[in-house]
């Protein structure tokens, strides 16, 4: 009976945990996708143009890419945990100034804070997830958590723009102040039986410059393949004479083929292992890019291959946290805020990418660039599994094998 209690109590706790990493994610995807729908209200409060209120975005982002490596090397010496907690403190107080923010610089400073939040949020859930997971388990319920931002875009951002429509795009702010400061209370429930394993790392591994840029060019070059394609798929494709609810049906094809291929890709990892599963994902990228120029030119099966390409790209994102949280157990917040950082770069390349390609030949040759993009990026990581054979990453004075993944 005591035994039967205790998986129950251990069953329960894995599944609060997990529930509590998700809602985590989804408010924070909430705050970064809910802006661009929201800059024509705020740029007519602000008496600012819609391309300067896209400041808002813009300086968000950058401050998260070189916000995430620093905050989460911290993460891997006082506790991923508090850590956690702190910055989701940070982002509740970083909302609640943008919702009371009385000019556009002041709104502007708040987004730079909620930037830096973020990156103290997201890396430290990443790797919490990871370490109470079972290794078996551990890319599907890091997928599982992943989900929650996806769901953010196809959810969260709709529901807050519908919220700013009826009571202003400030209540939407003061609801996430409200519910970061709540999950804060949650997350420091959830956590805090975690232990050294889960939430600290005493011993953290250095990442040297050459085998960390070599670890994370596979994601920047994904991402630069991916959001070079996603940036313009409203206006490639108004360009192909398609309505606006044309567009719109492609786009919840691409949501819903996201939110599928982030689950999928979790369990492909754990069966068939991380760099496996990472191969799939970027040269079935490559190949539905391709398939997607083919759909557009014949106009057939356009939404699918929206769909197929956005499922395939996703299976790359789990598998890659998979092989460098194994590889890197005692600096998991680190290399996974590298990680994310790595994210964000490759979104910022593929968009210039993305805008030239779109400039010289439409979104035609923008596929197809995005396509030659990801081919270079299985090749990368083929590179990495011989070079990984080579080198080994241990933390100083403990013995450390790298998982395969």
């Amino acid at each position: 009976m005591k035994t039967a209690n205790r998986r129950y109590s251990a069953a329960t706790g894995a599944f609060a945990q997990l529930a509590v990493a998700w809602l985590t994610m989804f408010v924070v995807g909430s705050d970064l996708f809910v802006v661009s729908p929201l800059l024509p209200l705020i740029s007519v409060d602000y008496a600012v143009q819609p391309t300067a209120a896209g400041l808002s975005v813009t300086v968000f982002a950058l401050t998260y890419m070189l916000s995430a490596p620093p905050i989460g090397h911290l993460a891997d010496r006082v506790g991923r945990g508090r850590i956690l907690t702190w910055s989701l403190c940070a982002f509740a107080a970083a909302n609640l100034l943008t919702a009371i923010a009385g000019n556009f610089t002041w709104l502007l400073a708040a987004r730079i804070v909620a930037g830096a939040a973020a990156a103290g949020v997201s890396p430290s859930v990443y790797a919490l997830a990871a370490g109470s997971s079972p290794p078996e388990r551990r890319a599907t319920r890091l997928a599982i958590v992943v989900s929650g931002l996806l769901m953010s875009l196809s959810f969260g951002a709709p529901i807050g723009l519908l919220i700013a429509a009826s009571l202003g795009w400030s209540v939407v702010f003061a609801a996430l102040a409200t519910l970061s400061l709540l999950l804060a209370w949650a997350n420091s429930r959830a956590w805090h039986n975690t232990g050294a394993a889960g939430s600290r790392a005493t011993l953290a591994q250095r990442l040297p410059a050459a085998f960390l840029a070599a670890r994370l060019a596979p994601t920047v070059l994904w991402s630069t393949a991916l959001y070079a394609m996603y940036t313009y798929l409203g206006d490639g494709l108004s360009a192909s004479g398609y309505s606006t609810e044309q567009i719109a049906k492609a786009i919840l094809f691409y949501g819903c083929g996201a939110i599928a291929g982030t689950l999928i890709g979790g369990r492909v990892a754990d069966w068939l292992g991380a760099r496996m599963t990472i191969s799939i994902g970027l040269s079935g990228l490559s190949s539905c890019l391709l398939l997607l120029l083919v759909a557009l030119h014949l106009g057939v099966v356009v939404n699918c291959a929206f769909g197929l390409a956005s499922l395939s790209a996703q299976l790359f994102f789990p598998a890659q946290q998979l092989r460098l949280a194994n590889q890197f157990p005692n600096s998991r917040a680190a290399i996974l805020a590298w990680n994310n950082s790595a994210l964000f770069l490759g979104i910022s390349l593929g968009s210039l990418i993305g805008g030239q390609a779109v400039a010289f030949g439409g979104f035609q040759t923008d596929l197809v660039i995005a396509a030659a993009i990801a081919t270079v990026g299985w090749i990368t990581n083929q590179d990495g599994r011989r070079r990984h054979a080579e080198v080994r990453i241990t933390p100083p004075h403990q013995p450390c094998g790298v998982g395969a993944g």
